[in-house]
């Protein structure tokens, strides 16, 4: 064993040891769509008088900390989202109504004198004109209120108490801080001047513009003397509930700012228990018949590489669980889908040391490996910062789940090129060591071309003579997409137009006529019915709140029986708006980036022709789905990106090998070029293309209807991925080097007029 292949096994063994000890320690932590519970996103907004900027929100997400403290919620999660959004995650949490009433609720509480009853019709005062609060009490007696002499910031704690003693019944204590409480002792002294039974000489206790408590103070408090500084009780007839959520609210303090529900999604355990098996199963059969394939085609080193994508997944994973990624239901999605990703670097390797082999055969097995790998390497590199950018555009651009797939997928390509170029790398160069694996050439796998090469190399078909005619046909092919999008049009999610979808599960089957037919006569005529898995009922509509939706699952029981809520997605219409314009500016960043890293890499028609190959993708598998009826959603988009870096990807292997090919033969016709270089690339596309689609298949058989659509996406994206990287990309970028520069000179002629653009043609190819 050579030096490098002793430092890559340590260092593979070392990774290897403490991703192992971080699997077996720690535990995953989940999203809600995986564990069950509910996801809020609350937006600050503007007021007359405060505006919702960053301290603003930051202030109001410690008052909702506290107030969800108390309720009681094991291991909630609040972060802040940009300048005046907040992300609340409630584990187990499955009806948010109670949540939503605390947690969304203003809670301005404030301490005023009463000023007397006031007239019918009465809202202005004689002497000014200036307008005057005005609100009834308890009893529906209109109270002209003067100004707020004492607010719930002053309060230091709030207790809910039965008052047994004095017949009060559920009582609220509050005790103030010392500044407050002095206020408090002169507003109550204050109020003490005025004989009993004066209104005068009540104190109106309001929250949020309501009057909830406003004693008289007691008669024996003498004018000026005020009521103790310690503390009050707020007495009204409160239930045991009113009373405890009341001193919640008060506990919790004034949100600086009201805050409005945006986006609410609510997932049961089961369905998020269902998804993690089923992700599980996926990964297990489509690893294991990727292993096989691989062992099939590359024989022994397969085999190791088998073993390296086995420590690949140990490795990644380990990553997620130190890291304390949020695992997400399309993060988990992206996790079993980057195993399938993982094999490209190896056969990308172990195609080029098969060509090494083939070129010279005497040459030795570890020689051919090691050549391999090097001439491997730009290609690895490339195709994989290709998809690093795509993962990088879901993290920035992307919300919610859709940044935990990116995560998921960025830490996938990263372990990936760790597992390929270290540990399968150590693998097989001791492998290739041993002289019973050197002289068996059926063993090892490399040294006998694979039956793809064999039947390439016998049929030697003449792709590039026209190339314009394979453009044609990719044109019919987006012409017939973007018909199905005119014609059927795209199914937006309720992520992209706002509204609220629920999912439920009902003891007794329910068509969807009857389920219609009940919703209607609750008054939900306008809901969109349709079935989801296992017969469950899928209802869409425009503005639901908590209370609606109850109403629905109530009506929607009548007919099924006990009535279980599976999934609730809620999107305001303002953010339905935002994530369409972001998802538009995700593709369109997408394009540009990709576009901007192939220009520099590569010559800029190479660049232009993989960025028609990326639009002539995400046109068509955007109008399969239109076709199809399927919806476009958060997940959708998130297999759109992964779409745009394979595409890149597989058209980054194939002009990698253009320019070294070019580089190499300068006199030789860009064309026939083009056509070595697909020929030589198209092993490593089916290999890889095939290991990728074992898991996808996998996923969209196993991975139920949260994951069946992500994975129809990719294998439609892929198979069209790999038609355009060959018959797209490169006779666009055949025809643009025509129209852009001279034609060569004519043999025997010696114009040099003619020869100077061939000439900066060639050498600009072979700088690159």
């Amino acid at each position: 064993m050579t030096r490098a292949t002793t430092v890559r096994a340590v260092l593979a063994a070392a990774v290897l040891l403490v991703s192992v000890f971080i699997t077996l320690t720690m535990s995953p932590r989940l999203g809600l769509d995986l564990q069950g519970g509910t996801r809020m996103v609350l937006q600050a907004k503007d007021s007359a008088t405060v505006e919702a900027d960053r301290e603003t929100t930051d202030r109001t997400l410690e008052v909702l900390r506290q107030r969800i403290d108390s309720l009681g919620v094991a291991e909630p999660v609040l972060t802040r989202s940009g300048e005046d959004r907040i992300i609340v995650e409630l584990p187990d949490v499955q009806d948010p109504r109670q949540a939503a009433a605390v947690i969304g609720r203003t809670a301005q509480l404030s301490f005023h004198e009463v000023l007397g009853a006031a007239p019918s019709g009465t809202d202005t005062a004689p002497e000014t004109g200036e307008k005057r609060l005005i609100l009834p009490d308890e009893q529906g007696t209109r109270l002209d209120l003067g100004p707020s002499r004492l607010s719930g910031a002053g309060v230091k704690d709030a207790t809910a108490f039965f008052e047994a003693q004095q017949a009060a019944g559920w009582t609220v204590k509050l005790d103030f801080h010392k500044d407050a409480g002095k206020d408090w002792t002169k507003l109550t002294g204050e109020a003490a001047c005025h004989p009993a039974g004066d209104e005068r000489r009540r104190v109106a206790i309001v929250l949020d513009e309501k009057v909830i408590s406003s004693p008289q103070v007691d008669p024996s408090v003498g004018c000026q003397a005020g009521l103790p500084s310690g503390g009050t009780q707020i007495t009204g007839s409160f239930t045991a509930k009113e009373a405890r959520d009341l001193a919640l609210l008060i506990k919790g303090g004034a949100l600086p700012v009201p805050v409005e529900i945006v986006e609410q999604r609510t997932v049961g355990p089961t369905l998020g228990a269902a998804a993690i098996d089923a992700s599980a199963q996926a990964a297990l059969i489509g690893a294991a018949a990727t292993a096989l394939f691989i062992t099939f085609v590359y024989r022994l080193f397969g085999a190791l590489a088998a073993v390296a994508l086995a420590a690949y997944g140990v490795i990644s994973y380990a990553a997620l669980v130190g890291l304390g990624v949020t695992l997400t239901l399309p993060g988990l999605a992206g996790f079993v889908l980057a195993i399938g990703m993982a094999v490209d670097a190896n056969v990308l390797v172990f195609e080029r040391a098969r060509e090494e082999c083939q070129d010279r055969p005497t040459r030795s097995l570890r020689s051919a490996l090691t050549t391999g790998f090097q001439k491997a390497f730009s290609a690895v590199a490339d195709s994989n910062i290709t998809t690093l950018l795509a993962a990088g555009l879901l993290f920035f651009l992307g919300s919610g789940p859709v940044k935990g797939f990116g995560v998921t997928l960025a830490i996938g390509v990263i372990a990936s090129m760790f597992s390929a170029l270290v540990i399968a790398r150590a693998l097989t160069e001791i492998a290739a060591g041993s002289r019973f694996v050197s002289d068996y050439r059926g063993v090892n796998g490399i040294a006998r071309p694979g039956g793809v090469r064999t039947w390439l190399t016998r049929k030697d078909p003449q792709l590039f003579r026209k190339p314009v005619q394979w453009l044609v046909i990719s044109t019919v092919l987006v012409a017939v997409a973007v018909a199905g999008i005119v014609v059927r049009g795209v199914d937006l999610g309720v992520e992209f137009t706002g509204g609220r979808l629920v999912e439920y599960s009902t003891s007794r089957p329910v068509d969807v006529e009857t389920a219609r037919s009940t919703l209607a006569d609750a008054g939900f005529g306008d809901a969109e019915i349709t079935t989801a898995g296992d017969g469950d009922i899928s209802v869409r509509t425009g503005k639901l709140d908590n209370d609606g939706e109850h109403a629905l699952r109530t009506a929607l029981a009548t007919e099924g029986g006990e009535t279980t809520k599976v999934r609730d997605e809620l999107i305001g219409p303002s953010l339905g708006d935002e994530l369409r314009r972001n998802a538009l500016i995700a593709l369109g960043v997408a394009v540009l980036v990709q576009l901007a890293y192939l220009a520099v890499r590569f010559r800029w028609t190479f660049a232009v022709g993989s960025v028609i190959a990326m639009v002539h993708d995400v046109i068509i598998v955007v109008g399969a789905f239109a076709w199809l009826g399927r919806p476009v959603d958060g997940i959708f988009l998130a297999a759109l990106l992964t779409v745009i870096g394979y595409s890149v990807n597989d058209s980054v292997v194939v002009f990698d090998r253009v320019r070294e090919l070019w580089a190499g033969n300068r006199k030789t016709p860009l064309a026939t070029i083009a056509r070595q270089a697909v020929l030589q690339t198209v092993p490593r596309t089916v290999n890889t293309g095939m290991g990728a689609l074992f898991i996808l298949v996998a996923l969209a058989v196993l991975g139920g209807d949260s994951l069946t659509d992500f994975a129809l996406a990719l294998l439609i994206g892929i198979v069209v991925g790999t038609w355009s990287s060959v018959f797209t990309a490169v006779p666009g970028a055949l025809v643009l080097e025509r129209t852009t520069t001279a034609p060569p000179p004519v043999p025997g002629k010696s114009s040099r007029r003619a020869r100077a653009p061939r000439r900066d043609l060639l050498d600009n190819g072979a700088r690159v």
